[in-house]
């Protein structure tokens, strides 16, 4: 374990906002595990939040006077099974290099959800998704760290509340689970069903008709490219509003009013564009002109800059369509 102290969160984000945390923990072995409550008692820390790359992650310009901890195990290990594989993989793992491993081995099951920047270890908290799969669908078992307990447990799929951006790690249980290893169990074979919309006129543009998993996830790659910035290089969070959904009772008046929808989900970049915001700059963001979803921090140095940005955008969106936007990205300390 190694522990730092006094470190600027602006640059463990992707956004690049964040004042100074007071210590930042990096988890490096399971052997590391039992003492972390240790570590944390010994500096009379009373919070502490879970980070991936920080790329769904930034903080308040008062920093955040507890400690962050960061999984750094990148272990990966896969057992064969007559028509599926289990891959049980370290937290710290990148999630792209994973999905690269399960399409080595021809499984589908998170394909579509190549490219995505962060960790396994934050990739059930948020239930990420994209392009039709869900992260929830590939997960059978979650190790876990229990801060209350101070005992490693294991929860199944069924015990994590998942749902649209949603689990109990993110909400009734937040801080509670440190994740250092995930278990999925994926298929042999190619994805089943009709694709996700883009991901096909992509294939139909590009003449491709092989459904393997190594051929989709490229595809995704290419479309998420052509639209989403790398936060390695653009101070970015990803998609910064969530999609809006609405009850089957209201699909009829999203007609009436020309609002695209695909059954009740509401693609929140559309609203966004058609709000007349797509490419505007705002207190130092800028709504990207390639995916309204997202925001560029070109000039801004400052968590209140940000608040300011969200309020304008989401107020206009309120007022031309009345839905309120609702931001993915977690806040330390809030």
């Amino acid at each position: 374990m190694i522990i730092r102290e006094n470190i600027k969160i602006s640059e463990l984000v992707t956004m690049r906002i964040g004042g100074v945390a007071r210590y930042v923990f990096e988890i490096e072995d399971e052997s590391d595990l039992p003492n972390i409550l240790e570590e944390l008692n010994a500096r009379n820390v009373k919070e502490w939040y879970f980070l991936g790359c920080g790329a769904n992650t930034f903080a308040t310009d008062s920093g955040f006077d507890g400690a962050i901890i960061i999984n750094k195990m990148k272990g990966i290990k896969s057992e064969e099974k007559d028509d599926s594989v289990v891959f049980t993989v370290d937290g710290g793992v990148d999630w792209d290099d994973f999905v690269r491993e399960t399409t080595l081995k021809n499984c589908t099951g998170v394909e579509c959800l190549a490219g995505i920047p962060g960790t396994v270890g934050a990739a059930p908290v948020q239930n990420i998704g994209a392009y039709g799969q869900e992260v929830k669908n590939a997960i059978s078992r979650i190790f876990a760290l229990d801060m209350e307990s101070n005992e490693t447990v294991e929860l199944k799929a069924d015990e994590c509340d998942f749902s649209y951006r949603h689990s109990i790690f993110n909400s009734t249980s937040r801080g509670r689970y440190f994740i250092y290893k995930v278990e999925f169990e994926l298929r042999k074979g190619e994805i089943e069903g009709e694709l996700y919309g883009s991901l096909q006129k992509y294939l139909d543009d590009n003449n491709i008709t092989s459904r393997e998993p190594n051929v989709l996830s490229d595809a995704v790659r290419a479309v998420r490219d052509s639209k989403l910035p790398d936060p390695k290089y653009i101070a970015s969070s990803g998609s910064f509003f969530k999609n809006v959904y609405v009850d089957e009772s209201e699909i009829e008046k999203l007609d009436e009013m020309g609002i695209p929808h695909h059954g009740t989900k509401v693609n929140t970049g559309w609203l966004i564009e058609n709000s007349g915001l797509k490419g505007k700059v705002f207190y130092g963001f800028k709504v990207s002109d390639k995916a309204s979803l997202v925001l560029i921090n070109e000039s801004a140095d400052s968590y209140e800059d940000l608040e300011k940005a969200v309020s304008e955008i989401s107020k206009t969106v309120e007022e031309k369509f009345g839905f309120k936007l609702e931001q993915e990205p977690n806040v330390i300390g809030k």
